[in-house]
């Protein structure tokens, strides 16, 4: 007689794939729909926080949850009791048992607050369900590896669910990307053998300006693997509960090529004036777990290139003035709005550089992108920068700007600043009732007006580049790519664009009164 029936086989089978494929994909959907048949509730095809209910659960999730801890407590006693099992049903029963514990012990995750004394717990129901006389499971896997392995899935949950805002499609790609590049496409290799060699792939981020890439980088380094020591129930790396710095960020647009090798590399005392002592370098403190975070990378210079892409395939570098190797350990992000396969045309970064950063490769979308794919991301992405701004005064503060937007802003408007532009559109209605956006032309300031000024040899040199700056800004939207244009430093740009809008105040506020 079977163990199983086959209704059971195939909604064990159903949970088991539902606990390893990607929450983000489309198969998810696939999944749940197998598990629970004609039960199934019909739900949106993207996964993403509701923004006016953020805690609010999905009704298929917790059904097959409901169901499934009815299925191992009935099954687990009828295995161990079994003489000719199958060993394609133990799988599954292991793998959905796993699935369960997960989501048992989920909240507990959430609010340890670095304290984790509930592994007695976690331990005690293992032992129950996974401890079967006679029984030999195919994985053999670790209580405190599989423990790990929540902390990690439920830290990176939260840091791309909650954080990653928006249900579009490009959003939904966005989240599952994400996770892809934390977990691969394969958890249960991942599970086996992968976490142990993450840091082997750095990751690439590229997109526009204002798009999120240093929350998908912040995401990605805080979900990394951490091994669990079930002596001292705690994870490794962290002291009586404090957990050590693992995200170093370095802006490469924000800093000359001297102070970012210094950043990135170290340097020895008297290597160069103002060198008093010696420096570790993010490389060289960078924990095993860590990660270091190279924003703005496509503007890094050529000579730093030739000497990040060593650190990459040695894993060693030598600090600034000395010829002893140092060891990086930790894993490498790097982010850029800049599409790198032009500049390797045109000879401004490295073609053997940028192939051994592009294994890994997430693009963000344009906050265009999003709406034009689901126009209700504006009001979803709004509500969620107006709580964040306003806190207890969100409801009215949201109609506010809602409104403004509406009546002030065409339906097709671009967002060139993305994310970053709408938060600031939120916090400049909120103070002063309206927003400017930079693009557009103030009043007062045409071409033509500027065009008969320059041609009568009126206008100061420092007025004349701050018009220009301001309007190659207009047309990229991007300090970094104007500044490129410009040939000039982004400090500089950024400092000209607000010199020139200081002058516009009084006519942009006159005419947005009106």
């Amino acid at each position: 007689m079977a163990v199983l029936s086959n209704l059971e086989r195939r909604f064990l089978q159903a949970a088991a794939g539902l606990a390893y494929c990607n929450p983000f994909l489309p198969e998810r959907i696939e999944w749940e729909r197998a598990a629970l048949g004609r039960e199934y509730v019909e739900s949106e095809p993207v996964w993403s926080v509701s923004v006016a209910d953020p805690e609010a659960d999905l009704p298929n999730i917790l059904r097959i949850y409901e169901k499934l801890g009815i299925l191992i407590e009935s099954l687990h006693g009828r295995l161990a009791a079994a003489h000719d099992l199958h060993p394609d049903d133990l799988t599954a029963y292991e793998d959905s048992v796993h699935s369960l514990l997960y989501q048992r012990y989920y909240s507990s995750f959430r609010d340890a607050h670095g304290r984790f004394p509930f592994y007695k717990e976690f331990l005690a129901d293992w032992n129950r369900y996974l401890v079967l006389p006679g029984k030999r499971f195919e994985t053999s896997l670790r209580p405190a590896h599989v423990f790990a392995c929540y902390y990690q899935i439920q830290r990176a949950f939260q840091a791309i669910f909650f954080h990653v805002i928006g249900s579009s499609m490009p959003a939904a790609k966005l989240r599952a990307s994400i996770w892809q590049s934390i977990f691969t496409h394969d958890m249960r290799r991942y599970r086996r053998t992968l976490y142990l060699r993450m840091s082997d792939f750095p990751t690439l981020i590229t997109g526009p300006s204002g798009t999120g890439k240093e929350v998908v980088a912040r995401a990605i380094a805080g979900a990394r693997y951490i091994p669990f020591d079930p002596e001292r129930f705690d994870f490794a790396g962290r002291t009586t509960g404090i957990v050590t710095e693992t995200f170093f960020p370095i802006n490469v647009a924000a800093l000359s090529p001297a102070l970012i090798e210094s950043e990135l590399f170290g340097h020895r005392r008297g290597s160069f004036t103002g060198a008093i002592s010696d420096r570790k370098g993010w490389l060289e403190t960078c924990p095993p777990l860590g990660a270091v975070f190279l924003d703005e990378l496509g503007e890094m210079d050529l000579l730093l290139q030739v000497k990040l892409l060593r650190a990459i395939e040695s894993r060693r570098f030598s600090p600034v003035g000395d010829t002893a190797l140092r060891e990086f350990r930790g894993k490498l992000i790097a982010a850029t709005n800049r599409d790198l396969r032009v500049e390797i045309r045109h000879g401004r970064f490295r073609e053997d550089l940028y192939y051994r950063l592009c294994a890994d490769l997430i693009r963000t979308p344009s906050l265009r992108e999003q709406i034009d794919a689901s126009p209700a991301v504006l009001n979803e992405l709004t509500l969620f920068m107006v709580r964040r701004v306003a806190g207890d005064e969100a409801e009215s503060c949201l109609a506010e700007v809602q409104h403004w937007i509406a009546q002030n802003l065409p339906a097709n408007y671009p967002w060139p600043g993305n994310y970053r532009e709408l938060e600031q559109c939120v916090r400049n209605v909120m103070i002063r009732g309206a927003y400017q956006p930079v693009m557009d032309e103030p009043a007062g300031t045409s071409d033509n007006a500027f065009s008969a000024a320059f041609r009568a040899g009126t206008l100061p040199a420092e007025e004349v580049l701050a018009y220009y700056a301001a309007l190659v800004y207009r047309q990229t939207g991007s300090y970094e790519e104007a500044a490129r244009r410009l040939r000039l430093d982004r400090r500089t740009v950024k400092a000209r664009v607000e010199a020139y809008l200081k002058t516009q105040i009084e006519p942009a506020g006159a005419t947005i009164s009106r």
